[in-house]
């Protein structure tokens, strides 16, 4: 380690003990009136990683329907984890149980979806041909079918 990493705090989310994550929601921060919402749809570390094709298109569709939610001005960024094991929410002025209930329902609207998915042309993408809105639906489901279970947004210690 250099003296330059030393001398860095630690970011929050290197504080979590991944060996302890399951898939569910998880409050990561709060930071004024913004939660960071940790939406873990993979365990870590397990070698059941979803793939850049399925992370970004559920990027497209949740960030799309949740910016015409009813929390929609609320939503300050919906997108994924770079270790590919979920995503963050960040959101004004939040409630547990109201954001656990409008993703319950956005992931039921995306499953549901059958259309063109958002934002999949070159104009609007930067990387428009790598989009699969079947796996996008297969990872909605897996996601749904663990929010089933009661959530406490904590992390375990």
């Amino acid at each position: 380690m250099n003296s330059k990493e030393t001398d860095m705090n630690r970011i929050t989310s290197f504080t979590v003990d991944h060996d302890l994550l399951t898939e569910g929601i998880y409050v990561s921060r709060i930071d004024g009136d913004i939660t960071t919402y940790d939406m873990r749809t993979r365990v870590p570390n397990s070698g059941d990683f979803m793939d850049t094709t399925t992370a970004h298109t559920v990027e497209h569709m949740f960030a799309t329907f949740v910016r015409n939610s009813e929390i929609k001005d609320d939503v300050i960024y919906f997108g994924p984890m770079g270790c590919r094991t979920g995503f963050y929410l960040l959101v004004r002025n939040a409630d547990n149980a109201k954001i656990l209930e409008i993703t319950k329902k956005i992931l039921a609207d995306i499953i549901a979806y059958d259309g063109e998915v958002f934002g999949n042309t070159k104009k609007e993408c930067g990387n428009y041909l790598d989009l699969d809105l079947e796996k996008a639906k297969q990872e909605c489901r897996r996601y749904l079918k663990a929010l089933e279970a009661e959530q406490t947004f904590e992390y375990k210690a």
